[in-house]
C-alpha cells in the first residue's frame, strides 16, 4: 500500500549530496529544500553543473552509496527514503516515483523491443500479471501517449522510432504503473520545436488524468514558463531563488535569474537586440567561491557577497524566496533598470 498524507507528496529538506574524488569533495547539492503537491509542476532550472540532475537522482535513490554521501530528508508520501534499504527504495521506484530520462535512445535497451521493455516495467510491480495482461497494458499506454498503430509499434526496436516517438515511449514506460510523482529530466532536449510542444502538452494532459506531481528539470526558461506552477533556480548546488512561476519569471529578484532571462530570446522584444550572456563560467563544485557562489559573475557583488553565504529568505511577496545580499529595494530597482 502506498504511503498517504495530507501535505505535499514530495518534501525535500536540507538535501546534501557529496562525492569523494581524487581532486576533493564535490558538493553537488548543498542544503536544498522544496516540496511538490499532487497535480502541480515544479520547474528546476539552472546551468549545467548547478545540481539539478543530482537532486532528481537523489529523489529516486539512484546514487551509489559507495560513492555518494546523501543527507537530509526526502519524504515521499510522508516516508523518508534517505538511509532506506535498497530493496525498499526499489519498490517505490517506478511505482510511486518514475523518471523520464534526458536521452531516450540511451535509456532504452537497443536489444529488446520497446513493448517488451514497457511490459517488464509493469510486471516488476505487478508480479501476478500475465504476459497477455502486461502486453495489453503496454499497448494501452503507447496509444495513450499518442503513438500510432501501438500494437505494431510495440514489437519494434528503439532505433525504429523517431526522437519524438522514443520520448513518448519513455513517458509511457514512466507512467505504466500510475506513479504519484514523475521526474522529467530535460524531456524536450534535441527535439524539434513542434515536437517539444507536443511533449509538453502530453505531460500536461497526463497530469490531469493521473493527478501526478511533476518535477521538470531544464535549462530552458521558455519550457518552464509554459508548464510550471513553481520555479526553483539552482546555482552551485544551492537554491538561488524559489517561488511561483509568475514571481520568478516576471518579478525575479536574484541577479542570476536576471541573467538567465536576459539570455532567452523574446518574441516581443527588439529583433535586432543582442542576447546578453552571463559573463564567466559556472563554479567548480570542488572549489566553490567564498560567500555567494555567484559573486565572481555578478555585476552587483559587494564585499559582503564575497565573504558571507546568503540565506534563502522571504521576499516581499508570500512564497517568494531569494538568496541575495542586495536589499530588496535595490534588487527591484536594478531589475527594472536592466530590462
Amino acid at each position: 500500500m502506498r504511503p498517504v498524507g495530507d501535505g505535499p507528496y514530495l518534501q525535500v529538506r536540507d538535501l546534501r549530496v557529496r562525492f569523494d574524488t581524487e581532486d576533493g569533495v564535490v558538493r553537488a547539492v548543498d542544503g536544498v529544500s522544496f516540496s511538490v503537491e499532487r497535480g502541480k509542476t515544479l520547474g528546476i532550472v539552472g546551468e549545467s553543473g548547478s545540481g539539478k540532475s543530482v537532486t532528481s537522482l537523489a529523489v529516486l535513490g539512484l546514487h551509489d552509496p559507495k560513492r555518494a554521501r546523501t543527507s537530509g530528508e526526502i519524504l515521499i508520501g510522508g516516508r523518508d527514503i534517505v538511509g532506506l534499504a535498497e530493496e525498499e527504495v526499489r519498490r517505490l521506484r517506478g511505482r510511486d516515483v518514475a523518471m523520464i530520462f534526458q536521452d531516450p535512445l540511451s535509456a532504452l535497451h537497443p536489444y529488446y523491443t520497446v513493448g517488451r521493455q514497457i511490459a517488464e516495467a509493469y510486471r516488476v510491480h505487478h508480479s501476478g500479471a500475465t504476459r497477455r495482461e502486461a502486453r495489453h497494458r503496454t499497448v494501452e499506454m503507447l496509444d495513450r501517449v499518442g503513438i500510432p498503430q501501438p500494437e505494431r509499434r510495440a514489437d519494434q526496436y528503439p532505433h525504429e522510432f523517431s526522437g519524438g516517438m522514443r520520448q513518448r515511449a519513455m513517458i509511457a514506460m514512466a507512467l505504466v504503473n500510475d506513479p504519484d510523482l514523475l521526474i522529467a529530466d530535460e524531456p524536450t532536449t534535441a527535439l524539434d520545436v513542434t515536437v517539444q510542444a507536443q511533449i509538453l502538452d502530453l505531460l500536461s494532459d497526463l497530469q490531469d488524468d493521473f493527478d501526478s506531481a511533476i518535477i521538470l528539470i531544464t535549462h530552458d526558461l521558455g519550457v518552464v514558463s509554459q508548464v510550471a506552477d513553481e520555479v526553483l533556480v539552482m546555482y552551485g548546488g544551492r537554491v538561488a531563488e524559489h517561488g511561483s512561476a509568475q514571481q520568478v519569471l516576471r518579478r525575479p529578484q536574484h541577479p542570476y535569474t536576471w541573467g538567465l532571462l536576459s539570455s532567452v530570446p523574446s518574441l516581443h522584444g527588439d529583433a535586432d537586440a543582442d542576447l546578453v550572456p552571463i559573463r564567466g563560467n559556472p563554479p567548480s563544485l570542488i572549489n566553490l567561491p567564498s560567500g555567494c557562489a555567484f559573486h565572481p559573475r555578478c555585476p552587483h557583488a559587494t564585499d559582503r557577497s564575497r565573504d558571507d553565504v546568503p540565506d534563502l529568505l522571504p521576499a516581499a511577496e508570500p512564497g517568494h524566496l531569494v538568496a541575495c545580499h542586495l536589499p530588496e529595494p535595490d534588487r527591484l530597482r536594478l531589475y527594472q533598470e536592466a530590462r
